[in-house]
């Protein structure tokens, strides 16, 4: 009874000193209220980073609605993936990359002009033209993966539009 007892204030104490300490489940923001119904607006709404986006949107329970003048809208204006290279083989072909994935989105609040925002996800890359099927299988991964951060790093910047 008494090691029952222990466990609990243990247990208690514990999610105490998580709460207290600004503690937050991965991907969990707090959306300022005036953006919690949202007209989310994009060039491809069939995009893969669109798909994200919305389901960023639903995990932080920010509900989609048409389009309307007391409506803020978040419009995803533009992505894109960009390779700089960064090393060569002795024979001169590129052995690394670095992968840029860059998205521009506004936010426009009810009665306000929008706001350009950007994000920026770069990741390194090692090519090797003796794997070309595997690697091409790596790059598909890495621009997923990409992708998946910078719909992070959206709703990021969502919740602290309220902060500002």
């Amino acid at each position: 009874m008494l090691a029952k007892r222990i466990g609990l204030a243990l247990l208690s104490l514990t999610l105490l000193a998580t709460a207290g300490c600004g503690f937050k489940l991965q991907r969990s923001y707090s959306i300022p209220v005036e953006l919690q119904q949202l007209h989310l607006s994009s060039t491809d709404q069939y995009s893969e980073l669109t798909r994200l986006v919305k389901d960023r949107l639903r995990i932080n329970r920010v509900t989609m609605v048409s389009a309307a003048e007391d409506t803020p809208t978040l419009r995803l204006v533009n992505d894109s993936l960009e390779r700089a290279t960064l090393s060569l083989y002795p024979t001169g072909n590129v052995a690394e990359y670095e992968l840029i994935y860059l998205v521009t989105f506004t936010v426009a609040l009810p009665k306000g002009e929008p706001v350009e925002y950007s994000t920026e996800v770069r990741r390194d890359y090692q090519d090797d033209p003796r794997t070309a099927l595997a690697k091409s299988r790596e790059m598909e991964i890495l621009t997923r993966e990409m992708r998946v951060q910078a719909a992070d790093s959206i709703i990021q910047i969502l919740a602290s539009i309220g902060k500002e």
